[in-house]
């Protein structure tokens, strides 16, 4: 078994900036290998925390960068800075693992001057995401060049679900052999059924009376608005949550105010819950649901299915991306068909989705005997197959084995320069 001095994880999110999966991810994966391995997490921040095996350091972004611009160009052009700030400090470790196409310059630059190998976790693929234009105008080429650069040039590339895998595979130039699957996990202590309901009733929520949840960004990806569609066709006993904020672009945000104002005039019971809210009060909302809905167009794998799977919360979900391993139909939940546009992620029937997606909706709530068996059998995967200490163990020997491998090539020059400060000109 080779020993690790240690790994270096360079992310966008972490505590308390955390707004999606990847964010999760890495604060429960870094969590855990710090158990194991020291870990230095590099984020963007101002965060700052000193434990005996968890370093966490923050990095702010570059004023500059936002004057005299297209202000959509903002973001991936503070992406790259950052990540030479975090490539160009010295690594007292053996890996450098990122997430996500923010910091993929920081880890494919650390590899070039440490000399370490390079992994990185696949949460979402820039190819697959072309609504982002609409966010980041013509720095989305500047973000796919990015995440293309390092993918091709890592050592490693980690996918949370077979689909991703083979879409990297498909999409990229990268040998089968370095890209390896490693789902998403769960905090199963922190995650489960809780009688309180005080959260919701403080924003509204009838907890007597049964509701379909989402939660979730605001965003093309999430399909938010083909269940904000599908109200109308659900049972006019059901409330609808909406747990959703943050808004991609100001133009999904103001198509999301309209058709919620629309079907809330036909319809009591819609509750839209604006921020973000304490993970304690979403898992009062996961416990409590009749139903949670994860209308995804595009999912690579959908960590919400698996908090609310902890929370004995039957699913309804679309039978994209990875979803399809996590939650299994007709006995964790209802996986509904979704066919795309070629070449787009539009439904082919947007309409007809909706009205899926309503069906499967209805089916459960109004079935409490059959949502109830699906709640408890969610529960029984997550505990047998997601949890963070066994993913952690897996992330731990793909970095031994990496290790292990550079270790029986010949050294490279800069190996003996490696964590060296140069030496000042005359």
């Amino acid at each position: 078994m080779t020993d690790l001095r240690g790994v270096v994880i360079c992310t966008n999110e972490y505590p308390p900036n955390v707004y999606g999966g990847a964010g999760v991810h890495v604060e429960y994966l870094s969590r855990e290998l710090a158990r194991l391995v020291p870990v230095e997490v590099r984020c963007f921040g101002d965060q700052r925390l000193e434990q005996e095996r968890l370093r966490v350091r923050g990095y702010q972004g570059w004023e500059a960068l936002k004057h005299n611009t297209d202000p959509r160009f903002t973001g991936a052009l503070d992406a790259f800075a950052r990540s030479l700030a975090m490539a160009k400090d010295p690594l007292q470790a053996d890996v450098v693992h990122c997430h996500t196409w923010y910091t993929d310059m920081a880890g494919f630059i650390a590899r070039l001057l440490w000399d370490v190998p390079l992994v990185l976790t696949i949460h979402s693929l820039e190819p697959l995401r072309p609504w982002k234009v609409e966010q980041l105008g013509n720095a989305y080429h500047l973000s796919s060049w990015m995440e293309r650069t390092a993918i091709e040039g890592a050592d490693a590339v980690v996918a949370v679900s077979q689909e991703t895998r083979k879409d990297v595979l498909r999409l990229f130039n990268i040998a089968p052999e370095r890209v390896h699957v490693i789902h998403n996990g769960i905090d199963l202590e922190q995650y489960r059924p809780t009688s309180a309901s005080d959260a919701l009733e403080r924003r509204g929520v009838d907890p007597r009376r049964p509701y379909v949840l989402f939660v979730g960004r605001i965003t093309r990806q999430k399909g938010i608005i083909h269940l904000v569609n599908a109200i109308p066709y659900l049972d006019r006993s059901l409330q609808v949550v909406l747990c959703a904020g943050a808004p991609d672009t100001p133009e999904i945000g103001r198509e999301m105010e309209a058709r919620v104002a629309e079907v809330s005039r036909s319809r009591d019971g819609v509750i839209w819950i604006r921020e973000m809210l304490p993970r304690e009060e979403v898992i009062q909302f996961y416990s409590h649901a009749a139903v949670f809905c994860c209308p995804s167009v595009y999912e690579p794998f959908g960590i919400i299915n698996l908090e609310a799977m902890a929370c004995e919360t039957a699913v309804v979900a679309s039978a994209v991306g990875g979803i399809p391993e996590v939650v299994v139909h007709g006995e964790t939940g209802l996986l509904v068909d979704l066919e795309l546009r070629p070449g787009t992620f539009d439904p082919v029937d947007a309409e007809q989705f909706s009205r899926d997606l309503a069906a499967a909706i209805n089916r459960l709530a109004l079935d409490p005997e059959l949502r109830q068996q699906m709640g408890r059998n969610g529960r029984r995967r997550v505990e047998q197959h997601f949890s963070w200490a066994a993913i952690a163990q897996q992330t731990l020997a793909l970095y031994r084995a990496l290790v292990a491998a550079r270790s029986r090539q010949p050294a490279s020059p800069q190996a003996d320069r490696r964590a060296q400060p140069a030496e000042e000109e005359l």
